[in-house]
């Protein structure tokens, strides 16, 4: 067993979901991996790692909406506001969703579902450069 790691760079231009399967799996090839663990960690407390629907953009759009709601900015009960009007909401939504996923490797690919991808969920208002940190321990 080996272990490879690589820090993948993702910017954001606000808030929304971001696809990096493809950058993840590129870097799964470089390797030459073909069967393992993918293990991903986001060193951010107001962005997330999300594996969610990948085939139809309006489920993006639904999620990203249901964050806006669940947490909405600029309310009147939001103390930690030294960032601005998201930094209490940003926050939040990380709080709600993962910072960490464990994916396996299969066949040189990540096993995900047939309609599965990875995101980067920017929580900020303003766009961000975020480090994923990539861990893949290789079964060969």
């Amino acid at each position: 067993m080996n272990w490879h790691k690589a820090t993948l760079e993702i910017q954001t231009r606000g808030k929304g979901l971001y696809p990096f399967t493809e950058q993840v799996e590129a870097q799964i090839r470089e390797w030459g991996l073909t069967e393992g663990l993918c293990y991903l960690f986001m060193p951010h407390t107001s962005a997330s790692l999300l594996v969610q629907e990948s085939y139809d953009p309006s489920a993006r759009l639904d999620m990203e909406q249901f964050m806006e709601r669940l947490a909405p900015e600029a309310q009147s009960w939001h103390v930690h506001t030294l960032e601005g009007a998201d930094d209490s909401p940003s926050h939040m939504r990380a709080m709600l969703t993962p910072v960490s996923l464990a994916i396996p490797i299969e066949d040189g690919r990540l096993g995900l579902g047939r309609w599965q991808g990875l995101y980067l969920f920017e929580h900020r208002a303003r766009g961000h450069r975020r480090s994923v940190r990539l861990r893949c321990l290789s079964m060969e």
